[in-house]
Formats: structure tokens, C-alpha cells, sequence
């Protein structure tokens, strides 16, 4: 039986991070599925501000394309697990795989209900939320952004400070007559489930949710048909200077 091999690219270099991605998502693959999942080497520990974006889409592409000089064979999706989903216009335009993103993906599903809110930690992130939403067509049904002051590493580091946090904003977005609710963050990856209890509206874990997007083929097609980049680098790694069409 063929397996399908997805790459999920963490681009906050903080490994704790990835490693509660793959407490959430690895018990929910599916029978013939593999998820392989990477850390930035370099950038923030935790994106927070349009800088440790701007840094993070490097990084994307950096493990991307060392994981395509590693892996020749073909790859079946490529999941940013960031809830800002940095290099996501870059990757998709370079793969010859479908490729989204927490926000992306999240957006997806929730668009499904109907106009939806936002749950997310740090201060940085509205406008950075609202432009994404906005490019990626979603922002006539983003009503709300409900941002929490802890930021998402803070949030994943202290679950019973987060869990009462994340409740009383889930509450206040919830009041916003939305008919869904994205809790947005890698760091807040496994909470939706815990707060869904007591929340009267869909609670949607953005970190599942790529991973379904990309489970059931919704994630935008692939725009080629082999891995490469255009444009001729200088002073990046081996592994994209070699990525070349």
C-alpha cells in the first residue's frame, strides 16, 4: 500500500513547540499516513512581530528545501505550523505539493459555519491576522480578533494560566454573534478541546485543523509539477542555492 508522507515545518525554532504539535497531530493520522515534522534553525523561538515573521518565511523555505535535498521521493502536503503561516505564498509557488497553513487551513474550516473570531496571544497579531485573512480571501467572514495578553509561548508554557484565559476570551468572542472560534497558535495547540466544554460555539484547533485540510485535499492544488525556486540566490544555504528550475 502506498503510504502519503506529509512535512510539517515549525518555523519558531523553539523545539518545545514542535514537540507539542506532535503530541497533538501524530494520534490523529490516519492508517497509511506519515507526518515528519521539522524545527526553523534559526529565527525567533516564538513569532511574535512582523520581524520574526519576515525571519520565519526564510526558515520555512530553508527546511524545506534541505528536506527536499534529503527526501528526492515525492511528498503528499507540507503543513506551516504557525498560526501566521509565514513563507506560505513563497512554498506554495516553489512545491510541487499542496501546501497551507494553521491560519489558512483554520480559516477553511471555519468558513464552513460562517462568519468566525479569532483567539490568539500577542499584541502583534491583529493586523498581521487581518492582512492574511484579507489575502487569503477570508475577510468578509472574520468579524472579531480576540487577543489575550499572554503571548502563545506563554500560553503553551502555563496550561492551567491558559486554560482560564483562553476561557474567559472564548466567552467574549463568542459574544460577538460569531459562529465559530479559531483558537489560533501553535502554542495553543490541544486547548480547544479541553475549553469546547464550556464553549456554546465550534472551537476550532488551528493545529488539527491543517492537519484535516491537508488529510482531505481542501488545501489549494500544488502550481507545479517539480520542487524549485526562480530566482537566482546569493548568500542563502546550499540546500537553496541547489533548489533551483
Amino acid at each position: 500500500m502506498h503510504r502519503r508522507q506529509l512535512l510539517l515545518i515549525n518555523p519558531n525554532t523553539s523545539v518545545a513547540t514542535t514537540e507539542r504539535l506532535s503530541r497533538v497531530l501524530v494520534p490523529m493520522l490516519p492508517a497509511g499516513v506519515d507526518l515528519e515534522l521539522k524545527t526553523a534553525a534559526f529565527g525567533a523561538s516564538y513569532i511574535a512581530c512582523e520581524a520574526s515573521h519576515a525571519v520565519a518565511a526564510h526558515a520555512v523555505l530553508d527546511v524545506w528545501a534541505r528536506y527536499c535535498g534529503q527526501h528526492p521521493e515525492p511528498i503528499s502536503g507540507v503543513l506551516i505550523g504557525c498560526f501566521g503561516d509565514p513563507g506560505l505564498f513563497a512554498l506554495r509557488e516553489s512545491s510541487a505539493c499542496p501546501v497551507t497553513g494553521l491560519a489558512e487551513a483554520s480559516f477553511i474550516e471555519a468558513a464552513k459555519h460562517g462568519e468566525f473570531a479569532i483567539v490568539t496571544g500577542g499584541e502583534r497579531w491583529k493586523p498581521m491576522l487581518e492582512r492574511l485573512a484579507h489575502s487569503l480571501g477570508f475577510a468578509p467572514l472574520l468579524r472579531h480578533i480576540e487577543i489575550v495578553q499572554p503571548t502563545g509561548a506563554q500560553l503553551q508554557a502555563d496550561p492551567a494560566m491558559a486554560l482560564q484565559c483562553l476561557g474567559k476570551a472564548c466567552n467574549a468572542a463568542a459574544a460577538t454573534g460569531v459562529k465559530s472560534i479559531i483558537m489560533g497558535g501553535a502554542g495553543l495547540a490541544g486547548y480547544a478541546q479541553a475549553l469546547q466544554v464550556n464553549c456554546p460555539l465550534p472551537l476550532i484547533d488551528s493545529a488539527s485543523a491543517g492537519l484535516r485540510v491537508l488529510l482531505d485535499n481542501l488545501a489549494p492544488p500544488a502550481q507545479r509539477q517539480t520542487n524549485g525556486f526562480v530566482a537566482a540566490w546569493s548568500g542563502v544555504s546550499p540546500e537553496l542555492l541547489h533548489l533551483k528550475i
